[in-house]
């Protein structure tokens, strides 16, 4: 069974946790090498949340790339049937993103842009997020990392540790409404979104925490960055 963090209100443990991501993950020197940390959760788990605070205290040695960037486009979804079930794993370019880790983890001497995810668009947004080759510990974030299908496999090996998020339900819920209501939907829209969409992805998600090499319970944290 995976270790558990307990993350209290002032996230004083999120320290240790940045330490464990910038430390060494394996025995032997890898000089060329970065460090790749994997945060998997629920949909409104905290997953960024983590990984923005991670970054933030690793500073300038380090960089977030966000799953959320290989989205398929709406238009694409709509040629797939799939626009309605979007957040679901094949709505995802998942083989794009393990070459993308594949990519990051060489440290090529030039920049590695990676897509991000613009929430007001609701769409992927190319060359986003610039991995610069100075970066060394780099923080992945998104809901299928721990998948056992053979495209969400792939990324596994690219990864030094994977980490599962965990968070009170209610409150995993009451996050997700707000934010689809920040973001254009209406408040009934955003709650059935949120259980007739983002439900049955959070219960696949939650079947794969087992696999997780850290399981972090972020519920009692206030989202405070320590310093």
């Amino acid at each position: 069974m995976a270790e558990l963090v307990r993350v209290s209100a002032s996230g004083s443990e999120v320290v240790g946790l940045a330490r464990r991501a910038s430390g060494p993950l394996d025995e032997g020197p890898r000089p060329a090498a970065r460090r790749l940390i994997g945060i998997a959760g629920e949909p409104g788990a905290g997953k960024s949340l983590l990984a923005a605070a991670l970054v933030e205290l690793i500073g300038d040695r380090a960089a977030g790339v966000p799953l959320d960037g290989f989205h398929l486009a709406d238009s694409e979804l709509v040629r797939q049937g799939l626009l309605e079930r979007k957040g679901a794993p094949e709505t995802f370019d998942a083989w794009g993103y393990a070459a993308l880790l594949a990519r990051l983890r060489e440290r090529p001497r030039h920049p590695v842009y990676a897509p991000g995810f613009e929430r007001v668009l609701e769409q992927p947004l190319a060359a986003a997020v610039a991995v610069a080759p100075e970066v060394e510990v780099v923080v992945t974030e998104g809901n299928y990392l721990l998948l056992d299908r053979p495209e969400w496999r792939a990324a596994r090996p690219q990864l030094d540790e994977v980490w599962f998020v965990q968070v009170d339900r209610r409150l995993r819920l009451e996050r997700l409404v707000v934010r689809h209501e920040t973001f254009g939907k209406g408040p009934d829209e955003a709650r059935q979104w949120a259980e007739r969409v983002d439900e049955p992805n959070a219960r696949l998600v939650a079947s794969t925490r087992d696999a997780a090499d850290l399981v972090v319970d972020v519920t009692d944290w206030a989202g405070v960055v320590p310093r």
